[in-house]
This record gives structure tokens, C-alpha cells and sequence, in this order.
């Protein structure tokens, strides 16, 4: 049985970060789900490429484990404030909205902060939201790459005479889509509503 989720009003307050544009992207549109108006073809393929995690399990993953699926990430941690426990219950519901198609959608969690977020800490807090969401660590270089590699940008934030893991990361809150073999097929600007998310993955199961 699905594991109960954080209750659907949950939006925390969105001004403790800068929500900051896809790095390296600045200048292109970002795609406006359901408006028929998207990145352009050339400035998809710049993003996304070859990566190895470990899941919330321990188990090795790359950007070859789920052949045949589609892949929905969203770059977070688990001690974010706000817009990552509101774009995973976005994430969460449009799983819902897509019913039977969900089987063919993979959803990952893609930590940045792999000081603080283990698999066992990752498996916890994916739970809340959906069970289907798979949480990814990794390294801190393994991190770095793939975020590079995505064009995600993120930065720790020092709490002022803070301990070592008294911190917070400031980073670009993007939800990507790949097609069946990996590539990125599309990129979603946060706060995008499910229904529209879920539109724009049906679109990309049909193709």
C-alpha cells in the first residue's frame, strides 16, 4: 500500500532561496507546459548524459536503469524548506493523474546535499510523498557531474556560527523529462501544475 503523503496543501514559504535559472541555459525559453511554446530542439540535446548514482536502496543506478521508461527528475535535498516538498507532491499527483501510464514513468529524487543525505535518509523522506519516487546520492564528485551535465545549478549557504551540517542549498528548481532512451525531452519551470505536467508526458508516451 501506497505510503500516505504529505497533505496536498502543504507550500511552505518561498522566500528563504533564490530560485535561480537553469545555469548555462540563460537566454533560452524555458518550456511553459501547455502552452504549446518550448526549448528549442538544439538546446535540449546540451542537456543531461551519461551518470552513476546509488538509489535510496543502496543499488547502483545510471542513466541506463530504466530502459523503456521515462524519466522525471527533480535536483532537491531533503532539508529544503519549501520548493522541493512542493514540486515532489507535484511530482506525486501527477503520477496519480496519469493512472495506468504511471507504470511507464520513472520518477527520481537527485540529491544535491550527499553530506546529509543518505540512501537510508532518502528512502524516508521520498516515502511522504509517493512510493514511486526513487531517491539518488551519490558521491560528491558523482554529484557535481550529473548536475553539470544538466545544467542544474546549486550552492551550500553557511548558517552563521553554524556546525558542520548547519547549512542550507540554494539551488535552480527545474523538473526534467527524458524520453525512452535517457535523452531530455523537455523541461518543466517550477511550479508547473500536475495536470499540465501530466499532459506533457502523455504527449511524450505517445512519441
Amino acid at each position: 500500500m501506497m505510503p500516505n503523503r504529505i497533505r496536498r496543501g502543504l507550500v511552505w514559504s518561498l522566500g528563504a532561496l533564490a530560485i535561480v535559472a537553469l545555469a548555462g541555459l540563460v537566454g533560452w525559453q524555458v518550456q511553459r507546459v501547455g502552452t504549446g511554446r518550448g526549448v528549442a530542439a538544439e538546446a535540449l540535446t546540451k542537456l543531461g548524459g551519461p551518470w552513476t548514482l546509488t538509489d535510496q536502496t543502496g543499488q547502483p543506478r545510471t542513466d541506463r536503469s530504466f530502459p523503456g521508461k521515462l524519466q522525471v527528475m527533480f535536483f532537491g535535498y531533503r532539508y529544503c524548506p519549501d520548493i522541493c516538498p512542493t514540486e515532489l507532491q507535484a511530482i506525486a499527483e501527477t503520477l496519480d493523474l496519469l493512472g495506468a501510464d504511471a507504470s511507464q514513468v520513472q520518477p527520481l529524487f537527485i540529491s544535491i546535499d550527499p553530506q546529509r543525505d543518505t540512501p537510508a535518509a532518502l528512502a524516508e523522506y521520498t516515502a511522504l510523498f509517493d512510493s514511486r519516487i526513487l531517491g539518488l546520492t551519490g558521491t560528491p564528485d558523482q554529484v557535481t557531474a550529473m548536475a553539470t551535465a544538466f545544467r542544474v545549478y546549486y550552492a551550500r549557504i553557511d548558517a552563521k556560527d553554524g556546525g558542520a551540517d548547519d547549512y542550507l542549498m540554494d539551488h535552480s528548481a527545474f523538473v526534467y523529462l527524458t524520453d525512452r532512451t535517457g535523452a531530455v525531452a523537455g523541461v518543466a519551470p517550477p511550479g508547473t501544475k500536475p495536470a499540465d505536467l501530466a499532459g506533457l508526458i502523455r504527449t511524450r508516451l505517445k512519441s
